[in-house]
C-alpha cells in the first residue's frame, strides 16, 4: 500500500497543536505554583514540589501515549482522546478554591499534591500525553516521516511560555486572570487537538498500519541502552531541582528564578534535538568538567562573591550538564518505531528526579545534600563524556596528552570530592531539614567563658545568637539589641504601659522574649516546627522569660487570618527563611489582617535587612496604603562588627505620635521617596534588587 496523502491543513494542525500544548504545558507552571505560594509560607519547597507533581504527570501521560500508540488503532487513539478533552473541560478553570488552604503545620507536600491532582491533574495530564501521541500520528499519516523536529518545535513553545511568564504575564495580570486566561488556552487546545483526533478518525486508510513498533523491522533498544536513557534523563532534573533549590534560598521563591533554570534545561532539549552537529562529547566533556569546578570553587568562597556572580556560575553549570546529558541521550535516540518508549523512559529519568529530591532527599539528608551528590556525579558522566569524545587514539597509555589529561582530570575529581564532602561532613551541634529549609546550630569560641555562644543560621543566615554564660544567656543580641529598631519599640511601649502584648511572626531562638516582664504575653508565630524545637532545646531565651509565651505553629498570616483579634501593642515581622522575602507577608491585604489585630496605637515592626533587596520601598508603600507612618532604623552590634551583624528595621504606626517617642525619634529616618505597593496579585521582586 501506497504511503498516505499528506495533507498541509492537517499539518499545519499538527504544529499548532503541538506548539499550543508546550505552551500550556510550562504556563501551568508558573501560574498554579504562584498561586499557592503564599499558602505554604512562601517556601521555595512549594516549587520543587509543583515540579515533581508536574514531571510525574508528564511520565504518566507519556505511558499512556505509549500504550495507546502500541495497543490501539489510530482511529480509537483519536475517539478516547477526544473523551479525555471533554472530562478536562468540566475541570476548568484551574484556581484551587481557599479551602485548599492547610489548616495545621505538618509537612505539606502531600497536600500540594493534592491540591494538585485536584484542579489541574486531568488537564496536564491531557497535555502531557498530546506531544507524543500527535509525533506518532504525524509519523504514521506522511508515511514515516521523522517527528523529532516536532519535538524540538514543543520545546520552543515551552521556552516561550517560561520566558513569557515572569517578564508578560506576572507584570500584567493578577494570579486569578492569570488561572482565568490559560483555561481559555485550554480550550482553544482542545478545539486543535479535537480536529486533529477527527482528521485521523476520517483517515481510513490508517487501519491498514499495524502499530509502528509492531511492524518495525528495526533493532529493538537493549536493556542497557534504556537504563541509559533513564540515566541521562534523571542527572538533569536533580541537578534542575537542587539548583534552584540552593538559588531560591538566597533570594526568593520567585517565578523568575523558577523559569530561569527550567529555561536553560529546555534550552539544551532544543539545542540537542534540533541538531545533533551541535553537541560533541570532545567539548562538552571537558567544558562541563571546568563549570563543575568552578561550582565547588563558588561553594567554597560564596561569601566573597557577589550574588548574581553566584547565580550565573551555577545556571552556566547547570545548562552544560543538561547540554550534556540530552545530548548523550539524543546520540542514544532509537529509530521512530520506538519513539514513544524513548519519551516513556526520558520521562521517568525526569520523574525519578523530581522524586529523588523533593520526597527522598528530605528524608535521607539533613541538609540540600543532593546538590552536592549530584555534582560529584556529573563530574563523573563529564570525564567519561571527555574520554568518549577524544578517542582511543589520544589516550594511547604513552601519550603526554593522555598523562597530563589524566593527572588534572583526576586533581579535579580530588577537589570536587573533597569540597563537597566538607560540605556534608558538617560538625555541628544539630543540622536539621524540614519542607522549609536547613536550620543549623552551633557555637563559637567554646574555650572562652565570656564570649562562648552559640548561633542558629537557616541557610547561610544567622537567625539569632545566644551568650551561654549565666551573666550574659538572657542579653539580647545582633538584630535584637536595645539600640535596633525592635529594642526600641519595645522598650518605648514598656514605658508607657504596665503591661504589654506582643505578637512576633518567626521566631528564630526567641531572642525578643528576653524582653519580657511579669504581665507581658509575646505570641510568637513560627511555620517551622524543626525551629521550635531547636529553640527550646539549644537556646533558654523562651523558658526564662519573665513574659507568658505563646507558641502558635503554622504560616502565620494564615493563623492570624482564622484568630479573633489579639489585641496586640507591637506586631514583629521577622519570617526570612535564608535570605528569602516573604513577600505574601509585606501585601496591601496582610496589612488589612495585621490592623484588625492591633490596639488603636498599636505599632508594627518590620525586619528589612537583607543582602540582595531593598525592601524600604515596599514598606513605605505599605505604610502609605494603610494610613501608617513609619521611620527606618538602622543599627550595627559593636561588638560584631560583619555585615550579617547589621540590623535595618522599619517601624509603623497608625498614630505619628507613637513614633515621636525618644527613643524612636532620636534615630532612624522617615520613610519617604520612591514607594512600591504589594498586592497578592502583583509583587515584582526586580523592583527592589541591590
Amino acid at each position: 500500500m501506497s504511503p498516505p496523502t499528506r495533507d498541509r491543513s492537517l499539518m499545519i494542525c499538527f504544529a499548532l497543536t503541538i506548539l499550543v500544548s508546550a505552551f500550556l504545558v510550562f504556563q501551568v507552571q508558573p501560574v498554579i505554583s504562584k498561586f499557592i505560594l503564599p499558602w505554604f509560607g512562601g517556601s521555595p519547597a512549594v516549587w520543587t514540589t509543583c515540579l515533581l507533581f508536574f514531571q510525574v504527570v508528564l511520565f504518566t501521560g507519556y505511558a499512556y501515549a505509549h500504550a495507546a500508540t502500541r495497543y490501539l488503532r489510530p482511529t480509537t487513539q483519536g475517539i478516547v482522546h477526544i473523551a479525555m478533552i471533554m472530562v478536562a473541560l468540566f475541570v476548568l478553570p484551574i484556581t484551587p478554591s481557599a479551602a485548599w488552604k492547610p489548616t495545621d503545620a505538618s509537612d505539606p507536600t502531600w497536600r500540594i499534591l493534592t491540591l494538585l491532582a485536584a484542579n489541574v491533574g486531568v488537564p496536564y495530564f491531557l497535555l502531557s500525553t498530546t506531544g507524543p501521541l500527535i509525533q506518532a500520528w504525524f509519523a504514521r499519516s506522511t508515511g514515516g516521516a521523522n517527528p523529532y523536529r516536532l519535538y524540538a518545535l514543543s520545546n520552543i513553545g515551552s521556552l516561550v511560555a517560561l520566558v513569557s511568564y515572569p517578564f508578560v504575564v506576572e507584570p500584567l495580570l493578577g494570579s486569578n486572570w492569570q488561572g482565568r486566561i490559560w483555561s481559555l488556552g485550554f480550550s482553544l487546545f482542545a478545539l486543535l487537538c479535537g480536529y486533529c483526533a477527527w482528521r485521523i478518525w476520517q483517515l481510513r486508510q490508517l487501519e491498514c498500519l499495524a502499530p509502528l513498533a509492531a511492524s518495525s523491522t528495526a533493532e529493538r533498544p537493549t536493556w542497557g541502552a534504556r537504563l541509559s536513557w533513564l540515566l541521562y534523563a534523571a542527572v538533569p532534573s536533580i541537578m534542575l531541582l537542587a539548583m534552584t533549590n540552593h538559588v531560591c534560598q538566597d533570594v526568593a521563591a520567585i517565578p523568575f528564578l523558577w523559569v530561569l533554570p527550567l529555561g536553560l534545561y529546555l534550552v539544551s532539549f532544543i539545542i540537542c534535538f534540533e541538531k545533533e552537529q551541535w553537541y560533541s562529547p570532545r567539548w562538552c566533556g571537558p567544558v562541563t568538567a571546568l563549570a563543575v569546578i568552578a561550582v565547588c570553587g563558588v561553594m567554597v568562597f560564596n561569601q566573597l562573591l557577589h550574588l548574581w556572580l553566584e547565580v550565573g556560575v551555577y545556571m552556566l553549570a547547570l545548562f552544560l550538564i543538561c547540554i550534556l546529558c540530552h545530548g548523550e541521550l539524543v546520540r542514544r535516540k532509537p529509530t521512530v518505531h520506538y519513539l514513544t518508549s524513548f519519551y516513556l523512559m526520558t520521562s521517568a529519568g525526569g520523574a525519578l528526579g523530581g522524586i529523588a529530591v523533593a520526597l527522598v532527599a528530605p528524608l535521607l539528608f539533613t541538609g540540600y545534600f543532593e546538590l552536592n551528590l549530584g555534582l560529584t556525579v556529573c563530574y563523573v558522566l563529564a570525564l567519561i563524556a571527555s574520554a568518549d569524545g577524544l578517542g582511543k587514539q589520544v589516550w594511547r597509555p604513552a601519550s603526554r596528552w593522555a598523562l597530563a589529561s589524566g593527572a588534572a582530570a583526576f586533581l579535579g575529581l580530588l577537589f570536587v570530592v573533597r569540597s563537597q564532602a566538607s560540605a556534608v561532613a558538617i560538625d555541628m551541634l544539630a543540622v536539621t531539614r524540614d519542607f522549609y529549609g536547613v536550620i543549623c546550630v552551633d557555637e563559637y569560641d567554646r574555650h572562652d567563658p565570656v564570649e562562648h555562644r552559640r548561633f542558629m543560621r537557616h541557610g547561610r543566615i544567622l537567625h539569632g545568637m545566644q551568650y551561654l554564660s549565666a551573666e550574659r544567656e538572657l542579653e539580647p543580641t545582633i538584630y535584637y539589641t536595645e539600640s535596633t529598631g525592635v529594642g526600641r519599640a519595645i522598650r518605648t511601649l514598656q514605658e508607657q504601659k504596665q503591661s504589654i502584648r506582643v505578637g512576633i511572626v518567626g521566631l528564630g531562638t526567641g531572642t525578643l522574649a528576653t524582653y519580657g516582664r511579669p504581665g507581658d504575653v509575646f505570641r510568637y508565630y513560627e511555620i517551622s516546627p524543626e525551629v521550635l524545637r531547636l529553640a527550646r532545646k539549644y537556646f533558654t531565651y523562651l523558658d526564662k522569660s519573665q513574659a507568658t509565651i505563646e507558641c502558635e505553629l503554622g504560616d502565620a498570616r494564615l493563623s492570624l487570618e482564622r484568630e479573633a483579634p489579639q489585641q496586640f501593642d507591637l506586631l514583629v515581622l521577622d519570617a526570612f527563611s535564608g535570605d528569602a522575602v516573604p513577600a505574601h507577608l509585606l501585601t496591601v491585604e496582610s496589612l488589612a489582617i495585621y490592623q484588625r489585630h492591633l490596639t488603636p496605637d498599636g505599632m508594627v515592626a518590620v525586619h528589612i535587612s537583607n543582602h540582595h533587596v531593598d525592601l524600604t520601598p515596599v514598606i513605605h508603600g505599605l505604610a502609605q496604603s494603610g494610613g501608617f507612618t513609619g521611620r527606618r532604623l538602622e543599627t550595627l552590634d559593636r561588638r560584631f562588627k560583619s555585615a550579617e551583624s547589621a540590623a535595618v528595621w522599619a517601624v509603623l504606626a497608625r498614630d505619628p505620635k507613637c513614633l515621636a517617642a525618644p527613643r524612636l525619634s532620636e534615630v532612624g529616618t522617615p520613610l519617604e521617596g520612591r514607594s512600591i505597593v504589594w498586592t497578592d496579585e502583583h509583587s515584582n521582586l526586580f523592583e527592589i534588587l541591590h
